[in-house]
């Protein structure tokens, strides 16, 4: 006669925690059975087990490949109770139901390899899942304390949870089954292989998204597209919040651009003021109060509510001007000097204040479209090499080409159309998202107020007549730097000569959409 008392299938690689979870279970009335070490671990800790090699009649094989695939196993686990062919089976095969199965799976996110891709544990875990009417699954020791405070009060688990626990299961298996297909690309050398899998995980709710209609979430990536480890956190992950409001949907977006921004700026200490996904106010120099200054002062009015970002650690005479200039929605530094964190709470109660490791590259950039998604290898500006720069009208003096690098790199972070007018390190005027160039190049004209004069005009794409270059020229710059590759190239390099500027070919497009 098949048996009522409740029983638990326990099989785990990480042993933390199941002792004590076992115990509940056997302090509850529950029978425990349990695989090779498992088995060994309860045992030794004084509690009653039945080792499965004794439950099935067979000892490990292939070793310890076939330890849990066996009919007394996923027979006591798929079969559903209310059916009457089912418990004759059972009971014609001597197979005992399985309420319980706590399984988690060889760590192949960690270790990939042949030797770590979990067989009967993926199997144990789909086969519970499936009957989860009858059968409740555990894949993550955090549960571990709610499964048995659940079966204390109440017996046992119900529906609900049964099936919470199921949908977490199956995603587990998803996800795992996921990181083996990526690790097996690997070996093609292809960023973009036949299929990819995506998987993601909520990290935290958001107040609201890009408008207060819309409800958000911050998601992170795991497996493969995280980086292939579950110890290798995503970048958002490793930034401390050291004050302020929970950053919002807009506040992530934008205090990750201007994060990359200031990392693509070379050695030189740097500043990136960043409102809705774009600069406002870039600046690079020795000094960090100095810089501070000049990034804000290329558009003040613009860098209310937006995004300051800092490269190097903050320190107290920056902090202090910050105090008297607008207030930002969020502060994001490497490091703060001691006594700054305080100091800008003070001032600013509401201002997020977030500490940032070194931004990471997956390599590969996704984004969703009606119906499907869009891939593309990272453009990696930083590594851009200025070997490869020509200059097609007019040797700029050294110092000049100093210039057209940090003009060059900022342009690279404004949404296309994008043209920088740049002189000091200082990017004066910025004409963003402009459908035709010579608009872009008006705008960033009439930002920089003449600030610009004898300095550096950057254009993300090329120019398609000499009306920008003309614009550029009329602003008094000295150096236009641009991609090239327009059919009317020669009618714009005379026009560059005639004017007097020194123009470079980078022969590398920057459009960012």
């Amino acid at each position: 006669m098949v048996s009522s008392t409740p029983r638990a299938l326990l099989s785990v690689y990480d042993k933390a925690g199941i002792v004590e979870f076992a115990t509940g279970l056997s302090r509850a009335g529950w029978q425990l059975l349990a695989s090779g070490g498992t088995a060994a671990a309860l045992k030794s800790a004084g509690l009653s087990v039945t080792d499965l090699a004794d439950y099935t009649g067979y000892p490990a094989l292939l070793g310890h490949q076939v330890v849990t695939l066996h009919p007394r196993v996923h027979g006591g686990i798929l079969a559903d109770r209310s059916d009457p062919g089912h418990r004759a089976e059972m009971e014609q095969h001597g197979i005992e139901p399985i309420d319980l199965v706590v399984v988690d799976l060889y760590p192949f996110e960690r270790r990939p390899g042949t030797e770590n891709i979990d067989i009967g544990g993926t199997a144990l875990i789909r086969a519970a899942a499936k009957n989860h009417r009858n059968v409740g699954v555990v894949t993550d020791r955090t549960d571990y304390q709610t499964v048995l405070q659940e079966i204390e009060q109440q017996g046992g688990l119900g529906a609900s949870t049964r099936r919470t626990l199921a949908r977490k299961a199956f995603a587990r298996t998803a996800t795992y089954d996921g990181t083996i297909v990526g690790w097996l690309d690997e070996g093609d050398e292809t960023l973009h292989p036949p299929t990819l899998h995506l998987s993601l995980e909520r990290a935290e709710e958001l107040r609201y998204g890009e408008n207060p209609h819309q409800a958000s979430a911050r998601y992170r990536r795991i497996g493969t597209l995280a980086g292939g480890s579950e110890d290798q956190a995503e970048w958002w992950d490793g930034v401390v919040r050291l004050g302020g409001m929970e950053p919002g949907y807009l506040n992530l977006l934008d205090a990750g651009a201007a994060w990359a921004l200031v990392h693509d700026l070379g050695d030189l200490p740097a500043v990136a003021v960043i409102k809705h996904a774009g600069p406002c106010g870039v600046a690079a120099g020795k000094n960090l109060a100095d810089t501070y200054t000049r990034a804000l002062a290329c558009d003040p009015q613009a860098a209310f509510g937006g995004v300051v970002a800092f490269n190097r650690r903050l320190d107290s005479e920056t902090v202090r001007l910050m105090t008297e200039a607008p207030q930002a929605d969020v502060v994001i530094a490497p490091d703060y000097e001691e006594g700054t964190v305080s100091e800008l709470l003070r001032r600013r109660a509401n201002t997020r204040i977030l500490q940032a490791p070194t931004p990471t590259d997956s390599g590969r950039e996704l984004r969703q479209i009606e119906g499907g998604w869009l891939a593309q290898s990272a453009p990696s500006w930083a590594e851009t090499d200025r070997r490869a720069w020509r200059v097609v009208s007019r040797r700029p003096p050294g110092w000049l080409l100093e210039e057209a690098g940090f003009a060059w790199a900022v342009v690279a972070h404004v949404a296309s159309n994008g043209v920088v007018l740049a002189k000091d390190r200082t990017a004066w005027g910025v004409g963003a998202g402009q459908p035709d160039r010579v608009g872009a190049v008006a705008l960033a004209v009439d930002k920089a107020g003449g600030r610009a004069e004898g300095g550096v005009c950057a254009s993300d794409g090329f120019f398609p007549y000499p009306d920008g270059v003309e614009a550029a020229a009329g602003a008094g710059i000295k150096l236009v730097i641009q991609p090239g590759g327009s059919v009317n190239d020669q009618a714009v390099i005379e026009a560059a000569d005639r004017l007097g500027l020194s123009m470079i070919f980078t022969g590398q497009r920057r459009f960012r959409h």
